[in-house]
């Protein structure tokens, strides 16, 4: 009796143990190799991408208005100014004879009148000062005594010939609605173009610096750019 209680017991151990052990290999097969977290990921595919060069957001074009870079001097008077064989030619600029043969070539003639009490011509302000006038064909450019250091500078330029353009381009013999493209900012004193002869007036800065177009039959039949004097 006694001996079959142990081989039924020793039986039953084997198998518990049969069973434990097949239960430790399943358990095994299902789960593999777990992934600690110290295991790395491979990020090498999205490191890529967040370094890819963007484009640049400074590629926008700048525009550089009108009047915004200095040439030299006062801006707007180089406004009022005409070109000749790409050199430009301003209101108040600073001349003597030799400038002026050096920027236009040699005057057909050069007049000088200085002012006086007993002239005749009442402009008692310009006593002691002296004018001059350049002439060349279609164009007359006068000076006068009185900027820094008794130096000469341009106050008047009257043009009649085309080969004179003002810097924006307009010249004796265009047609006005080519001049009112070009300088918006002009005034028509008729008010309203005609055949009728009538004058353009540009006016940049204030009243007492002009540029003023004679128009007749519609076109630009002179150019008279010139500053007021006392």
């Amino acid at each position: 009796m006694n001996v079959i209680k142990k081989y039924v017991m020793i039986t039953g151990f084997l198998a518990m143990s049969a069973m434990a052990l097949s239960g430790c290999t399943k358990s095994q097969e299902k789960t593999g190799e777990p992934i600690t977290a110290s295991t790395p990921l491979d990020t090498s595919k999205d490191s890529s991408k967040a370094t890819e060069t963007q484009p640049s957001s400074d590629s926008t074009d700048k525009v550089i208005k009108e009047g915004s870079i200095e040439k030299e001097g006062n801006v707007i008077l180089k406004q009022l100014a005409f070109v000749y064989q790409d050199k430009t030619i301003s209101l108040s600029d600073i001349v003597d004879d030799q400038k002026m043969e050096s920027l236009l070539g040699k005057a057909t003639e050069i007049k000088s009148h200085t002012y006086s009490p007993d002239d005749g011509k009442n402009m008692d302000p310009l006593n002691g000062k002296t004018e001059k006038q350049y002439l060349y064909p279609g164009l007359v450019i006068k000076t006068i005594d009185g900027a820094e250091n008794n130096n000469s500078f341009i106050f008047n330029i009257e043009i009649t010939d085309p080969k004179y353009p003002t810097v924006r381009n307009i010249k004796v013999g265009d047609s006005y609605e080519l001049l009112k493209e070009t300088y918006p900012e002009g005034t028509l004193l008729g008010g309203e173009i005609s055949n009728e002869e009538d004058d353009f007036r540009y006016e940049p800065a204030n009243y007492v610096d002009v540029m003023k177009f004679h128009i007749k039959d519609k076109k630009v039949e002179s150019i008279q750019i010139y500053t007021l004097i006392d």
